[in-house]
């Protein structure tokens, strides 16, 4: 364990402190002390203020995400401030509901959130507050490169704010067939594969012929000239010639983990 600023660098088996939070369960709650008559409408007014969202003049918080999508607001910290960050972090963890998570973090807003909000737990530029309880779904995070780590680190750290432990399957582009099939076992065997490759993009089309499970391809930025920063593996993967491939934006880890999230809770909910 390792300390930026105040923030805790730790492993995901660390027990995270009970959030006060209003989850669905509290606001039915509220609803039926109200209809009882045990607590009055201005009382339930008050706490219940907050929950379309809160303007905080630089950001709308949107606390009913949650009770629509099975998973809360995620803070993109790409050009805000660290004060900015501070202020949406702290509306999340005070009047919201599940994770909270700050994707893409600079060295000043960690250590700006750090002091206003200790205890966040950090992967690589993503930080998590209130992680899920563990769930015990399989999920492979599958890169091609090393160079691609930190698109699979961020896909890896928001499936573990969600309580997924996802199976790291690294360096296994296409390049080098064999080092895919030395993984086969673990493919064969997950409920979702994210695969993430920059170059050609070609290890999508690779696992996604190989096993059953949906397959969520991330393109990424890594590669020379006519890599064009990610459209080549774009394209590449879109045009992939097995089938049922779902492609994400370049470099977008985020979006392809909570693809994930969203397959295995419909499919569990089912």
């Amino acid at each position: 364990m390792f300390m930026v600023g105040s923030l805790i660098l730790t492993s995901w088996q660390d027990t995270p402190e009970e959030p006060k939070i209003m989850n669905e369960l509290e606001l039915l709650e509220l609803l039926e002390q109200v209809k009882a008559g045990t607590i009055g409408p201005d009382d339930a007014l008050n706490s219940l203020r907050r929950l379309p969202f809160a303007d905080l003049g630089h950001a709308k918080i949107d606390h009913h995400r949650n009770l629509r999508t099975g998973a809360p607001e995620a803070i993109y910290g790409p050009n805000k401030s660290p004060e900015q960050c501070v202020s949406i972090v702290g509306e999340l963890l005070e009047n919201g509901s599940g994770p909270v998570l700050l994707t893409r973090a600079t060295i000043e807003q960690m250590n700006a959130v750090a002091d206003a909000h200790p205890g966040g737990l950090v992967v690589d530029s993503t930080v998590v507050w209130r992680p899920a309880d563990k769930r015990s779904n399989k999920i492979v995070v599958a890169s091609a490169g090393t160079a691609d780590l930190p698109v699979a680190e961020e896909a890896c750290a928001v499936l573990q704010a969600h309580g997924v432990t996802a199976t790291r399957v690294t360096d296994v582009g296409v390049a080098g067939l064999h080092r895919l099939l030395a993984s086969l076992d673990e493919l064969l065997d997950a409920e979702v594969i994210i695969t993430i490759a920059g170059m050609e993009g070609a290890l999508a089309t690779a696992i996604g012929g190989l096993a059953s499970a949906p397959v969520i391809a991330v393109p990424t930025s890594v590669g020379y000239g006519a890599a064009l920063e990610g459209v080549t593996a774009l394209l590449a993967m879109h045009a992939a010639c097995a089938a049922g491939i779902t492609v994400v934006g370049i470099d977008n880890g985020f979006g392809a983990a909570m693809a994930a999230m969203r397959i295995i809770d419909n499919r569990n909910s089912s």
